[in-house]
């Protein structure tokens, strides 16, 4: 059994490693969720899968991310990954608050970590990757929730979250899911679903701004109004909408041999942002059936500081000590090294069969 790593897989995805192991051209699709500072956790696997193990392949591979999933793929899909990773890694962890920042301010903070992220050739660099097709999603918002009128907005979300209670396809009255996707394949993912949403293909003139508008928190942040080749319109986070996801990854796809590479930051899904408290809120069973979920383990957190992985109440526990907050992330990232050894050396010996647990619990 793995130390570090928990891998949890749909029943298909089980049937396929027992008969194939699991090797870079099975995957079809990856996928990154929401989270904020969480993701940190996950900064070695992203290194080990993108780096190193996904480096030799020439066939297209999928990759759907929202908020900042969305720019951690931005990351890997540049020319060179690893040092892509290092740029994102250094600007998140070097934020820097005056107190009580307005969300004009912690949105020009995020424009900054996003212009150091892509530098100069990164847009190019995606839009032309060899292999990796990015895709990404944001919410388009209906009124109230368009306005940043703090008492409108927050009376808006106020009601989605109600709404979501009663059935999760109701959010379709305040938020409209759009993909933004790379044109040079459609992604099999863009099919039905209890949220229909809107494709809108990726180009120079509107990547930087589909970044930043799908991790444009609700409240924190201002919202990006009218992105270029887009339905007119003001755009927050994708993760009010598609959290971890709850999507048919795979489409119709007859091929029944590939899987979803998902590394996760937790060993469960929850669909949306608003379904956080909704226990029974659970992502449908057809939708994880080829799915492999990658998690750190109970155990590999009990051993980080604080006992848990970054957050964003880690703003809050270090205000006024950022030199501690960013000494408490880096020590995250450096212990996550392990977690993309570890990952190597499971799909490279056959291990991670003897890893693997069923995903539990889907609706």
């Amino acid at each position: 059994m793995s130390k570090q790593l928990v891998i949890l897989a749909g029943k298909k995805a089980m049937q396929i490693i027992e008969q194939r192991g699991l090797r870079p051209e099975m995957v079809k699709v990856v996928v990154g969720a929401a989270g904020g500072p969480k993701w940190l956790v996950l900064h070695g696997l992203d290194r080990a899968i993108f780096g190193a193990w996904l480096k030799e392949r020439t066939e297209p591979l999928f990759l759907l991310g929202s908020s900042i999933g969305a720019w951690r793929f931005a990351a890997v899909a540049q020319k060179n990954p690893t040092e892509a990773l290092e740029r994102f890694r250094s600007a998140y962890t070097e934020q820097h608050f005056q107190p009580n920042p307005t969300p004009a301010e912690i949105a020009l903070e995020g424009a900054r970590i996003l212009g150091t992220l892509l530098g100069p050739a990164g847009t190019g660099e995606i839009l032309n990757h060899p292999f990796l097709r990015l895709s990404l999603v944001a919410a388009r918002c209906r009124w109230p929730v368009a306005s940043d009128n703090r008492v409108l907005l927050s009376l808006g979300l106020m009601d989605a979250i109600l709404y979501n209670a009663v059935h999760r396809s109701a959010l379709k009255l305040f938020f409209e899911r759009t993909f933004f996707y790379d044109p040079r394949e459609t992604p099999p993912f863009l099919g039905s679903s209890e949220l229909p949403g809107r494709a809108v293909p990726l180009s120079e003139k509107n990547l930087h701004q589909a970044l930043l508008a799908s991790a444009s928190i609700p409240l924190l942040m201002t919202g990006v109004k009218n992105i270029p080749e887009a339905p007119k319109g003001v755009y927050r986070d994708g993760g009010v909408i598609d959290y971890h996801f709850d999507l048919p990854f795979m489409g119709s796809d007859g091929d029944s041999e590939r899987v979803v590479l998902y590394p996760h930051y937790l060993d469960r899904v929850i669909p949306g942002w608003f379904d956080k408290p909704l226990p029974w809120r659970k992502p449908h069973a057809s939708n994880m059936d080829r799915v492999i979920l990658v998690s750190p383990s109970r155990e590999f957190i009990e051993r980080l500081p604080y006992k848990k992985i970054p957050d964003r109440n880690d703003f809050t526990l270090f205000k006024g000590r950022d030199d501690e907050r960013i000494a408490y992330w880096n020590a995250v990232i450096e212990a996550s090294k392990g977690l993309g050894e570890e990952f190597l050396e499971l799909v490279e010996t056959g291990r991670i069969l003897k890893s693997m647990q069923p995903i539990c619990e889907p609706a």
